[in-house]
C-alpha cells in the first residue's frame, strides 16, 4: 500500500475547523509538521494559540479523525505544542488582514456587517431571549452571527446559550465562545460567580469599546446587541461607538409598555440612527382548548411602530409577534433557546419569521469602494 502523500494529508487537516476561530487550522498556521510514517501511520504536530486552550480535546479528536479518512492511513497521531510569541503575532496580522491598527472593525468602510442594537424601554419585556433566539434562528440559516452582551448590570446571554467557556486571550486578542454556531461575549464571562458589576457610566463605556476592539469577530453577516433597558449609558456608547447600528426594539402589547418602549426607539433621532423595527413579544396565551388570551393587552407593538414612523419620519415595520410559551422560559434556563429546542411551536416560528426578515435585508455596499475602473 502506498503511502499518504504529503498534499493528501495536508488536505485532510484543511477540514478541520478552529472552535473558536471558526477557519482551518492550516489558513491559521496550526500545522506545525505533518508526516507519513510506516505501515501507515501519520504523525502530526499541532501549535496551539495558548498552552491553556479549553478546546484542545476538541481539536486533537478532529485532526485525528481526519487524517483516518485519508487512503492508506492505518494510525494517527496528533501531538500539541504552543504557538511562540512570534507566531502568535503572525495569527494576529492573518486575523487582521495585516492592519496593525486597533479598532472597531464593523465601522471599517470596507465592512458589510449589519448591526442591530436590540432595545427596550423597561425591562421584562424579554429582549434577551428575543436577541438570542434571532442570533440561533440566523446563524441556523448559514449566516455568520455575533452576539455582544451589552447590558453589563443585567447580563444574561451566556447562561440563555448554555454557555460556561470562558473567552480565550490571545495577547490582547480576546476569542469569543461560540454556542450554537454564533459568537458571544459578555462582562458575565469574566466576573466570578453571581458578583454584581458596579461601575459608573465611564465604565461601562470603557467595557463596551474593549468588546468591540479587542474581541475577534471575524468577518460576521450579523451582530447582535442585548442593550440594557432604557436610554442611558450605554445606549449612548453604542450610539458613538457603532454610529451605523440600527435599533429593533422589543415590547409588550401593553399600551403602558409601548408608550416606554416609544422612547428607546425615538433615540434614533438624536444619535441619526435607524430603527430597523418592533418586535412585539408575549403577545397572547394559546390555552388548551385552542383559544387565545391577550394577557397583557393587544395592539401595542402596531401603535409603538405607527408613533416611531412619525417620530423618526422614515417607515417603522412592526416586525413580528411572538406568543407566550412555556417552552421558550423552558430553553432559556436550559441554554438551548426555543428556535432549536421547539422549532415547530408557535413561538418560535414567529422568532424564525422575525429572523427571516432581518437575514434577507441586504449588507449594504454604500460608500464601499468597488474597484471598478472604466475601460478607454
Amino acid at each position: 500500500m502506498n503511502a499518504p502523500s504529503q498534499q493528501a494529508l495536508l488536505a485532510a487537516l484543511a477540514t478541520v475547523i478552529d472552535p473558536e476561530l471558526r477557519r482551518p487550522i492550516t489558513d491559521l498556521g496550526m500545522v506545525e509538521t505533518v508526516e507519513a510514517l510506516d505501515g501507515g501511520r501519520v504523525r502530526a504536530v499541532v501549535r496551539l494559540t495558548i498552552a491553556g486552550c479549553p478546546l484542545r480535546e476538541t481539536i486533537t479528536k478532529d485532526a485525528t479523525a481526519a487524517l483516518m479518512k485519508v487512503d492508506g492511513v492505518t494510525d494517527a497521531s496528533v501531538e500539541l505544542t504552543v504557538m511562540t510569541a512570534e507566531q502568535r503575532a503572525e495569527l494576529k496580522e492573518r486575523l487582521k488582514g495585516g492592519s496593525p491598527e486597533r479598532g472597531i472593525p464593523f465601522n471599517d468602510e470596507n465592512s458589510l456587517t449589519r448591526v442591530y442594537a436590540v432595545a427596550s424601554g423597561k425591562g421584562g419585556v424579554g429582549k434577551s431571549s428575543v436577541t438570542v433566539n434571532l442570533a440561533c434562528a440566523l446563524a441556523a440559516r448559514g449566516l455568520r452571527v455575533g452576539i455582544v452582551d451589552a447590558d453589563i448590570y443585567g447580563f444574561s446571554v451566556p447562561g440563555l446559550m448554555g454557555i460556561t467557556q470562558n473567552p480565550t486571550r490571545v495577547d490582547e486578542m480576546i476569542l469569543p465562545p461560540v454556542a450554537h454556531d454564533v459568537k458571544v461575549i459578555s462582562i458575565g464571562m469574566f466576573v466570578a460567580g453571581n458578583q454584581p458589576v458596579a461601575w459608573r457610566g465611564p465604565m461601562l463605556h470603557r467595557a463596551l469599546e474593549q468588546f468591540l476592539t479587542d474581541v475577534y469577530f471575524g468577518d460576521l453577516d450579523i451582530l447582535l446587541l442585548d442593550l440594557p433597558p432604557g436610554t442611558g449609558d450605554v445606549a449612548i456608547s453604542v450610539a458613538q461607538l457603532l454610529p451605523k447600528a440600527e435599533i429593533l426594539v422589543v415590547s409588550t402589547p401593553q399600551a403602558a409598555a409601548a408608550d416606554v418602549a416609544e422612547r428607546a426607539g425615538a433615540i434614533a433621532v438624536q444619535t441619526g440612527q435607524k430603527v430597523a423595527g418592533v418586535i412585539e413579544n408575549m403577545s397572547f396565551l394559546t390555552l388548551p382548548d385552542g383559544s387565545t388570551m391577550e394577557v397583557f393587552g393587544s395592539g401595542g407593538g402596531e401603535i409603538l411602530a405607527k408613533r416611531l414612523t412619525q417620530t423618526v419620519n422614515a417607515p417603522v415595520d412592526l416586525l413580528g409577534q411572538i406568543p407566550l410559551d412555556v417552552a421558550l422560559r423552558e430553553g432559556g434556563d436550559a441554554g438551548l433557546p426555543i428556535v432549536l429546542s421547539e422549532p415547530s411551536s408557535a413561538a418560535a416560528q414567529a422568532l424564525t419569521a422575525i429572523a427571516a426578515k432581518l437575514a434577507v435585508r441586504p449588507r449594504g455596499l454604500a460608500g464601499l469602494k468597488l474597484g471598478v475602473t472604466l475601460a478607454d
